[in-house]
Order: C-alpha cells, then structure tokens, then sequence
C-alpha cells in the first residue's frame, strides 16, 4: 500500500473535530516556519545590508523559530487543557526576539533620513518580536495582543530616528505613517491566530458537549429501564416473599392453606415473567422515523454527508419495525467498516413491497458484496417477516437493498358509502 493511501485513510477515519485539529495546528505551525524565507526577503529586499552580521542574524533568525514552533504546539496544548508550558521555553523565547531585533539594527543600517525609505530595517526589527508574540497567542488574551502591537508599533516608528541624526518633518510624518500601519497589521495578524485557536476550543468543546450529551442519553435511557423494572418487579417480589412467609408459616403449624399459598406464588412469577417479556419487548422494537432521525444524527457527526429521501413514505407496522433494523445495522455498518464520505438512504414502494436502499461510497479496495455476521442476521429477520436483503459493491460504493411486503400497500383503497334517505 502506497503512504499517501495510507495517510489518504488515516485521515479519513478521524473524526471531523480531530481534522479540524490537526488543520488549524499545521496551519498555525506552516506560518511560524516560514519566518527564515521572510528574512531572507528583506535580505533581499534591502542591498544596503551588512554583509558582516547578516549571516549571524539569519542564523538566529533560524533558531528563533524552531523556538517558536515548540512554544507555539505547547501553547495550544495548554489552551486545550494540557499541561503548563516550561517558563525556561518562555525566557528562551523572549531572548531570542529580543536578540533578533538588537541585532536587525546593525544588519539593516540608515544612513540618513533619505534611506529610511528603501531600508529594511523595520521588517527586520518587526520579525523576531512579531513571531515571538504569535508563538505565545494562545497563552494571552485579546487585550495583552493589542497592547504588545501597540508597543511594537510605537517601536517601529521610532527607529525611523536611529541613527538617521535629528527629528525633521520628514522623518516624523514617516513614523507616524509606519506607527499606524504596523499598529493596524500587528493587531489584525495577532486577532487571527487567536481566533484561529479559540474556534479550535470551540470545536472541541462541542465534540465534548456530543459526547456528554450521548453518555447522558444512554444513562437516562438506563435509568428509564431500571425504574420500569422496579416498577414491574418491587410489588411482585413483595407479595411473593410476603405469600412464601405465609406459606412457610402454615407449613411449620400444619395448618392447611400452605399449598394454596405457594400456587398463587408461582401465578404471581409467571404474571411478572410476562411482564418483564413485555418490558424487554418495548425496549427491542425499533421505529423506522426514529432510526431515520438517528442515522442523521449519527452520520453527520461522523463526517458523513448524509441525504434521505422518502422519510415521508406511508410504511405499515410489520414492515416498518423490519426496515427500522435495516437503517440500525447499515448505519452502523457505515460508522464501524467504511470510510465514507456520502450516504444516501431511499424508502420507497415497489409492489406490494416496501423498498429501502442504504449507499454509501467508503468501501476499501477489494471489498466485495459478502456479508458479515450482522448483516447475516439481518437477512435472517428479513426472511421471518417474508422480505430479502441483496448487497453490492461496486467503484467504491456499497449498497444494501432490503425488500418487505407491506400489508398496507395491499389493502383496497377505502369508498365511502352514501346513504339516500327517503322523505
């Protein structure tokens, strides 16, 4: 198997929150890592450099972001609820932009107020405080962010003075030009990767808030069985240990009773036998508007696009209760073995024959139309309730087609009467 295969699936069998999470990180990373390239550009940009301290500013430039990238995946980590970031990645972070900047002024020098124009000394200056504060966007608020671009604007537009000799009209409306163009472009760079991982917070705290919400479901639904158990059984089992002490008690005397008492014993079990059948009995019918509902449900929080068409269809109770098992077991069939990226669920007629087709175009290569042990018992209640089941596999797609006869669908259309009433 070829690795872009293997990735190509890898990928496909994350859930939708777990690819959105490895986008944005690598995203925010590719960003961080391509902070060497925009230093060699200013390096190009600006032919004034200093060939004797270019060399150890790229360099640093270099190292300066691989610290970035580790404190930048650290800090998302944290923000996500994972352990603290070490302070000495923090220092040595902090050193490195400081050190990137200190070293930008002799690299990029001004002679004057005429080269303030062509030089590149503010994106220099910018470069490694800039990355410094993006690595560590998911540690700081919004607030913090914008008082950082605020003092690395302020900055900016000061160097316009280093080492260019004394304040000039010029050289003052130059400052305040690169102030408010840094001040605008630092804080619109800062809000995105912030937003960036809050969204990515968002997205995880849903994913979370899915799987509370279902673990929840199934408790309540537990719940629901226990208190129509104890509903069913706690009167029973009372009368029956009350009957079996009584029957016991008669016993022991030799008085007459204790046989009549222990025939109403096992009338009173066989009832509550009946009763639990009948419990159980609730709870493994399925409904074909329920499972339909559910397969979207399911489906759609798996990453897979789902359409339905005919969920209005008229289906009687017979066939509706077999098709309901067939939408469960196929459903799931697509969550566990494929990885597919569309489903198409179709309820129709065909007859007398209520019709539904499941699709779904995730079938790995060499799979074809047998059946596993779940859709062999499926086909087995098929076959109680007088329908089929065919399976196929074709260019990728999977599909199953289950056929029920519809008693409904063979009952004479209903007249009406009408009655002439004499004068």
């Amino acid at each position: 198997m070829s690795p872009s295969r293997t990735f190509l699936e890898s990928w496909t069998r994350r859930s939708a929150p777990a690819r959105f999470d490895a986008y944005t990180r690598w995203s925010l990373y590719l960003l961080s890592a391509f902070e060497p390239f925009v230093a060699l550009f200013v390096v190009g940009a600006d032919p004034g450099f200093s060939r004797s301290t270019v060399a150890p500013w790229l360099l640093l430039t270099l190292v300066h972001t691989v610290a970035c990238v580790v404190v930048l995946r650290r800090g998302v980590d944290r923000f996500l609820g994972g352990p603290r970031v070490p302070r000495w990645q923090l220092w040595v972070l902090a050193v490195l932009s400081v050190a990137v900047a200190v070293l930008a002024l002799p690299t990029f020098p001004m002679d004057g107020p005429d080269g303030v124009a062509g030089s590149g000394r503010f994106w220099a200056l910018i470069l490694g405080p800039g990355y410094g504060v993006l690595a560590v966007t998911p540690l700081v608020t919004y607030r913090w962010l914008a008082l950082v671009a605020f003092v690395l604007a302020v900055g900016i537009g000061c160097s316009v003075w280093i080492g260019t000799g004394p304040v000039t009209a010029t050289t003052a409306g130059m400052a305040v030009g690169l102030f408010l163009s840094f001040a605008l472009m630092l804080v619109a760079l800062f809000g995105s990767y912030r937003a960036s991982i809050w969204m990515l917070g968002v997205v995880w705290e849903q994913e979370r808030s899915r799987v509370l919400h279902a673990r929840l479901a199934v408790a309540e639904e537990r719940l629901r069985f226990s208190r129509d158990l104890h509903d069913v059984f706690g009167r029973t089992l009372s009368v029956v240990a009350v009957k079996s002490e009584l029957a016991a008690e008669l016993a022991a005397r030799g008085r007459p009773g204790a046989e009549e008492q222990m025939i109403e014993v096992r009338r009173i079990a066989q009832d509550a036998l009946r009763e639990v059948r009948a419990v159980v009995a609730g709870y493994r019918t399925a409904d074909l508007a329920a499972e339909l509902a559910g397969a979207r449900s399911v489906l759609r929080s798996a990453g897979v696009e789902t359409v339905v068409h005919g969920d209005e269809t008229p289906v009687g109770p017979a066939a509706q209760e077999a098709l309901a098992w067939v939408v469960r077991e196929g459903v799931t069939n697509v969550v566990r073995h494929s990885t597919a990226s569309s489903c198409t669920i179709t309820l129709h007629h065909d007859g007398r024959e209520s019709v539904l087709e499941l699709v779904n175009d995730g079938v790995p290569p060499g799979t074809r139309s047998g059946r596993g042990s779940g859709l062999l018992g499926l086909a087995e209640r098929l076959d109680g309730a007088g329908g089929s089941l065919d399976t196929w596999a074709e260019a990728g797609r999977f599909g199953l087609v289950a056929r029920v006869p519809d008693e409904t669908l063979s009952l004479p259309p209903a007249r009406t009467i009408g009655r002439t009433t004499g004068a």
